[in-house]
């Protein structure tokens, strides 16, 4: 049998075919760095199941986290499948779940408002926050915000081929829409720097990141999708008490975590 040697061509044929597959493009991103770092490692060696086990034994040792080893292994199982070399292909590390969520690793109530007040010099990184903790958004869902979707109050959302829409508590679209009008801002996306692009994941990550200092919350702690859970449990929360109103609502909408009522989305905080 002819020996498997990834190339660049290799490579191109599988981003195209991320293209076609529509996938989104941070995923495309997230795909094409993981097969890029296991080219690095197999060189102009041979592709066989030994090589992609010697590279996932490499990022064992490198002290990668169970979850990314595994992200990294479903990238390249992925070029795998693509190219017809399925017998290359490798498991993922067990991992031993969790019931439950250790304290120290959530945020709470109080630490996101100390991280509200932290960013105040930083309006957009304020808004960033609130967006996210009042409503579920993911942070590649940020551009969905655009000045027409927050004045009807509804953001659709369209992620991993599934629509889904979103209300935008009054406070929130209150503010946002102020946010909008003072950055001269009169139609599209709000969420967007001075040079007129859109804010990617990296850059907010890193300003989020900076507010830990001055608000007394843990590095650890202080992430997106830390706020979007906030949000679920404050969501649940409300529910379980709404069941006990037995109320009858006759408008359901899609949030990142299932189907809830008109009712219930506006009862979500925005500080």
């Amino acid at each position: 049998m002819e020996a498997r040697i990834l190339t660049n061509e290799e490579f191109d044929a599988f981003s195209e075919h991320l293209i076609l597959e529509e996938k989104s493009v941070a995923t495309q991103d997230k795909y094409l760095r993981d097969v890029r770092s296991f080219m690095i490692y197999a060189r102009d060696r041979a592709v066989t199941k030994e090589t992609v086990m010697g590279w996932k034994k490499q990022l064992v040792e490198k002290g990668y986290a169970v979850r990314s080893i595994n992200s990294m292994l479903a990238s390249v199982n992925s070029l795998l499948g693509f190219l017809g070399w399925q017998d290359s292909k490798v498991k993922n590390l067990r991992v031993q779940h969790q019931t439950y969520c250790a304290e120290e690793k959530e945020l709470t109530k109080a630490e996101y408002l100390r991280l509200l007040e932290a960013s105040r010099k930083d309006r957009q990184l304020n808004l960033v926050l609130q967006a996210i903790c009042g409503t579920g958004i993911r942070v590649s869902e940020l551009r969905y915000f655009t000045v027409e979707a927050v004045r009807r109050g509804e953001v659709v959302v369209n992620c991993k081929n599934k629509t889904r829409t979103i209300l935008v508590p009054g406070k929130l679209r209150k503010i946002l829409l102020d946010h909008a009008r003072r950055s001269h801002i009169t139609s599209g996306e709000i969420f967007i720097g001075k040079s007129g692009r859109r804010l990617d994941r990296s850059c907010i990550w890193r300003r989020m990141k900076g507010l830990c200092k001055a608000a007394g919350v843990k590095t650890s702690k202080v992430f997106p999708h830390n706020l979007r859970k906030l949000f679920a449990r404050t969501f649940y929360g409300i529910e379980r008490t709404s069941r006990s109103w037995q109320i009858s609502l006759d408008t359901v909408v899609s949030t990142p975590h299932g189907s809830i009522s008109c009712l219930q989305a506006r009862n979500i905080a925005v500080k």
